[in-house]
C-alpha cells in the first residue's frame, strides 16, 4: 500500500500513550490486563503500530504518589523502569517511534545520553526523549542529592543538560567520540562509546505548559504534548508558540503539537455517550473522588458521602502536600472551591458527580467511528493540532477499536497515511515529518 493525500488537506497523524494505572485507567475493568507485563507494553504497541501510528509513549515517576502520608493505591503504584521497556519493545516492533520520559534533574548527561543513543540504535532510529524537569524535595529523597535544585533552575539546568548531550551525541560525527562539555550544572570530559545513530539526536519531546516550559519547547523541542484539544483552546496554544518559535528564530513546522485525546467509541452516537458516561463513573469511584476533593481543600474529607454535598467548611490553604508526587494544577483552592460550589449549587451537584464534571479529561471524543473519524480530521485542518496522543481507558487493549474502526475511516477521507514513510524503515524523524537533525556545527541554537 502506499501513502494516500487527498489534494492539499494536512494529514491526521495519531500516537499512543500507555497510560498505567492511574485515574484515567479504569484498572477494575474485567477487560482490563496487567499495567506492569511486558506482553501489555507488546500488544499495545504491535496495536498502534498496525494502525500506523507516530510513536509509543511511555511516562514515569520517580515516587510513588502519596496521599495523607500513605502510597495512593488508587493511582499509580508501579511501572517497570522506561528505557529498558522501550529496548524490549525495539525487538517486536519495525516502525514506531518508542519515547520515554526521562528526567533532567535525577539524571547525569552522559548515563541517559548513552541509554538514548542506544536505544536509537537499537530501534534504527525511532527513539524519543520526553524531556522533563523538576525540583521537589519529595522526588529527591530518593536521590542523593535530595531536593538541592531550585525551582527557578529548573529549566537552566535542564537547557544544559540537553545541550551537553547533544555534544556527546555529536562527538563521533567528525571525530573519535572525545568530548568536553562545560556550563553552569555541568563540566564532563571523556570519550563518548556508543557511534552516531541514525538519528544523531532523539527526538525531543516536551510537555510543560507554563512560560517557561513553552520558552523551552520553541527553542528545543520537537514535539510538545498539550492538554489544549478544544479547537478555541488549541489555536490560542498554536498563536503561542508560533510567536515563541518566531523568537527563538525557528518555524511554525519545527514543532508538531499533540495534545492528549480520548476515545469513547459505538454504534450509535446515543450508545456512544452513554458509554462515555458509564467511563466516567467508573473512572471517579466514590472514595476516589473524596480523595480528588481532598487535594484542594487540604483536609481529610474521609467522613463525607461522596454522594451528598459539599463541605460546608472552607480549605485548609496551608496543607496543600496533603498530596505529594502529584502536579497541583489548581494554585488558588479558594477560588476554585468558590467555583466549584456554585456549579454545585447551579446543577444539584453531589461530590462524585462534580468531580466527574470537573476533572474531565477534556479531550474526549464520543460517538461514531466515522463522526471521531470527522472531528480528529477538523481539528488537524484547523491546526489546532499536528497529531493526536490518544489516552485509552483500557490497557492493553483500549486502541484496538480505535486501530480497527477509526483508521479506516480516515484513510477512506485520505488524510491518513496507509504505509509508514518510505514503506517502513524511516526514522522516527520520519514518521512526523521532521526533517533530519543537524549538528550544532552547522546551526545556531538561540540561548
Amino acid at each position: 500500500m502506499t501513502d494516500q493525500n487527498n489534494g492539499d488537506k494536512r494529514q491526521v497523524h495519531l500516537a499512543a500513550h500507555f497510560p498505567g494505572v492511574n485515574n484515567t485507567t479504569v484498572w477494575a475493568d474485567p477487560a482490563s490486563g496487567s499495567h506492569i507485563d511486558f506482553s501489555s507494553f507488546e500488544h499495545f504497541a504491535r496495536t498502534a503500530e498496525r494502525g500506523f501510528f507516530d510513536f509509543f509513549f511511555l511516562a514515569e515517576g520517580l515516587r510513588l504518589r502519596e496521599h495523607k502520608g500513605q502510597i495512593f493505591d488508587q493511582d499509580v503504584v508501579g511501572r517497570p523502569e522506561t528505557a529498558t521497556v522501550l529496548a524490549g519493545l525495539a525487538a517486536v516492533t519495525e516502525n514506531i517511534g518508542l519515547a520515554g520520559t526521562f528526567n533532567s534533574t535525577f539524571n547525569e548527561p552522559y548515563d541517559l545520553a548513552r541509554t538514548l543513543a542506544t536505544i536509537d540504535r537499537l530501534s534504527g532510529g525511532r527513539a524519543a526523549w520526553n524531556l522533563v524537569t523538576t525540583h521537589n524535595a519529595f522526588t529527591g529523597e530518593n536521590f542523593r542529592r535530595g531536593g538541592f535544585l531550585d525551582g527557578a533552575d529548573r529549566y537552566h539546568r535542564a537547557s544544559d543538560f540537553l545541550d551537553a548531550a547533544r555534544t556527546l551525541w555529536e562527538s563521533h560525527i567528525e571525530g573519535d567520540g572525545q568530548f568536553s562539555y562545560s556550563s553552569d550544572f555541568f563540566d564532563i570530559s571523556g570519550t563518548f562509546p556508543v557511534p552516531t545513530t541514525p538519528q544523531v539526536s532523539p527526538v525531543i519531546f516536551q510537555a510543560g505548559d507554563s512560560g517557561e516550559g513553552r520558552d523551552f519547547a520553541a527553542r528545543q523541542a520537537d514535539v510538545i504534548f498539550s492538554r489544549h484539544s478544544e479547537a478555541e483552546d488549541g489555536r490560542k496554544f498554536r498563536q503561542d508558540l508560533d510567536a515563541r518559535l518566531e523568537k527563538a528564530g525557528r518555524r511554525p513546522e519545527d514543532l508538531k503539537i499533540y495534545p492528549a485525546i480520548s476515545v469513547i467509541l459505538s454504534d450509535s452516537a446515543e450508545e456512544a455517550q452513554e458509554r462515555y458516561e458509564e467511563v466516567r463513573r467508573q473512572q471517579v469511584s466514590g472514595p476516589g473522588a473524596i480523595a480528588f476533593l481532598e487535594q484542594v481543600w487540604g483536609a481529610d474529607l474521609t467522613d463525607l458521602d461522596p454522594d451528598g454535598p459539599l463541605p460546608s467548611f472552607d480549605p485548609d490553604l496551608g496543607n496543600a502536600d496533603i498530596t505529594r508526587g502529584r502536579v497541583r494544577h489548581e494554585k488558588d483552592p479558594g477560588a476554585v472551591v468558590k467555583k466549584w460550589r456554585e456549579l454545585a449549587e447551579a446543577k444539584n451537584y453531589s461530590i462524585r458527580e462534580l468531580v466527574i464534571e470537573v476533572s474531565g479529561r477534556g479531550g474526549t471524543l464520543v460517538g461514531t467511528p466515522s463522526q471521531v473519524a470527522e472531528k480528529f480530521d477538523d481539528l488537524t485542518q484547523q491546526r489546532v493540532a499536528d497529531g493526536f496522543i490518544l489516552v485509552p481507558h483500557i490497557t492493553p487493549g483500549g486502541l484496538d477499536d480505535i486501530v480497527d474502526k477509526v483508521v479506516p475511516e480516515l484513510q477512506d477521507r485520505g488524510v491518513y497515511r496507509t504505509s509508514y514513510p518510505d514503506s517502513g524503515g524511516g526514522t522516527l524523524r520520519d514518521n512526523l515529518g521532521l526533517p533530519s537533525y543537524t549538528p550544532r556545527t552547522l546551526q545556531e541554537i538561540p540561548a
